[in-house]
């Protein structure tokens, strides 16, 4: 990997940089359309996401920040006689060691150019893919999947989920090492939102186990989109990045590809994840199939897992409980169980004949694949009333979580608070007295935002009686 490097300053830096895998060799027409993108109407998000990809290790919270920050950063794809380069423009200088690019960087950078292409070119405005039915959705999270290279179709099971905040305490983030490594030492793989905190703890312990046993082709994949990318720039340890066009069509992959799931703490992304999941294992036309699912931390967090639990109760039912188990402080304990639970997944698999690699068979309810825009009128029409069934409900909070997120972090949300004041959520008093008491206790533990940063609810709750906050 050669890199043309100019200083610009101690901050920023001008690169040309050669692909590495994926784009390596391509056809004239192929090369022509990545031309379109560095020119056309798909630049300000390759840009953006190639943005994130560069600025990791220094992490923001606001998507709006880090593109003020390095507002003169531009990046454009070059045709060169045996192929195309990137050409970067101040680009961060963390993204480079003594000049030349960080492989895991490099690497995730024409990611973002494979799936940008990818996604506008053969997804979007294809009567192949029907975006707007169940089946068209899940064939165009397969296709992105498969084209990303990141399938194993000889592989048995062994791939597992992990989710939860980037901003946690040190204990939090040690302890999701730890359990990495006991998932390492027992063969298993790691997908995450492949961020910092509990999505790069899980990484980085699982190295470790893997080198211990010698397992050399060890897959920490991650899976992200534009909207979230810059307040959780991929991490280095990261081998198989993709890039999702939409957050429903992330969760959906994770949960295709996935064997088993753990759940660190974290904040309202979390909570999000967590619901995403519910809803999916409630749907009665799931209830014969196996996904293992744990929720788990260092003692310091068992009051928070006790809170989540808590709001399940109360907002999805009791019999909910029997979705996922929650194991405080034994990491060797959680990697059994859901080693356990990978085995389960292997024999349903084998019995019914679905494929290792990809879960076909599970039944993803619309509501959970549609693209939600979390305007202020959408956030007000979510129906948070119980005279649903309790996985519609858990889907519609979703939604709701996925707004705040969207307030809290994204460019686009943050704009909308700016211009129209707090999102506003309405429903019954039994379901948001408990989300009112969930995020209030996200705020008292600074799980909102990154400790460093004052966090402003950006949002409001109501009842048929009047404001809950």
């Amino acid at each position: 990997m050669k890199n043309l490097n100019i200083p610009v300053s101690r901050d920023v830096i001008d690169a040309r940089i050669s692909p590495n895998g994926s784009l390596d060799v391509l056809s004239r027409l192929e090369v022509s359309k990545l031309l379109d993108t560095s020119r056309g109407e798909l630049y300000p998000l390759f840009r953006n996401s190639s943005l994130a990809v560069l600025n990791y290790g220094d992490y923001l919270d606001d998507g709006r920040e880090l593109l003020k920050r390095y507002q003169d950063f531009d990046i454009r794809v070059i045709q060169e006689e045996r192929g195309i380069k990137l050409d970067l423009r101040n680009a961060p200088a963390s993204a480079f060691v003594d000049g030349e690019m960080i492989r895991g960087i490099n690497e995730h950078l024409f990611a973002v150019l494979r799936d940008v292409v990818y996604v506008d070119d053969t997804i979007n405005n294809n009567p192949r893919f029907d975006l707007a039915s169940s089946d068209g959705i899940t064939n165009a999270v397969f296709h992105i999947l498969r084209n990303a290279g990141i399938m194993r179709p000889r592989t048995e099971p062994r791939l597992v989920v992990c989710w939860g905040g980037h901003s946690i305490t040190p204990a939090e983030y040690d302890y999701s090492k730890e359990v990495g490594y006991q998932l390492g030492l027992r063969g298993l793989d790691i997908c995450t939102g492949c961020g910092p905190g509990a999505m790069k703890g899980p990484m980085k312990g699982a190295t470790i186990g893997h080198a211990k046993q010698r397992i050399y082709n060890g897959q920490y994949l991650g899976i992200t989109e534009p909207g979230i990318i810059a307040s959780e720039s991929p991490n280095p340890i990261v081998n198989d990045l993709v890039i999702m066009p939409d957050i429903e069509k992330r969760l959906e992959a994770f949960v295709r590809v996935g064997h088993g799931v753990i759940v660190f703490p974290g904040g309202v992304g979390t909570a999000e994840e967590i619901l995403y999941i519910l809803s999916i294992l409630l749907d009665p036309d799931n209830s014969r199939i196996p996904l293992p699912l744990i929720f788990t931390g260092p003692a310091a967090a068992a009051g928070y897992f006790e809170q989540i639990d808590r709001f399940i109760i109360d907002t999805l039912g009791p019999a909910t409980r029997q979705m996922y188990r929650i194991i405080i402080d034994d990491p060797e304990a959680v990697a059994r169980k859901i080693l356990e639970g990978v085995k389960e997944v292997h024999r349903f698999r084998l019995k019914t004949d679905d494929a290792f690699y990809f879960n076909w068979l599970l039944n993803i309810d619309l509501s959970l694949q549609l693209p939600f825009v979390p305007s202020h009128g959408n956030m007000r029409a979510l129906d948070l009333h119980r005279n649903q069934p309790p996985h519609l409900l858990a889907s519609n909070l979703r939604r709701a979580f996925s707004g705040i997120v969207a307030g809290n972090v994204k460019d686009a949300g943050i704009r909308a608070i700016e211009e129209k004041g707090v999102f506003e959520l309405c429903g019954d008093a039994a379901i948001m007295r408990p989300l009112d008491d969930l995020l209030t206790a996200f705020v008292e533990q600074r799980r909102m935002k990154l400790p460093t940063t004052a966090y402003n609810p950006c949002y409001r709750l109501v009842t048929e009686n009047g404001a809950l906050s």
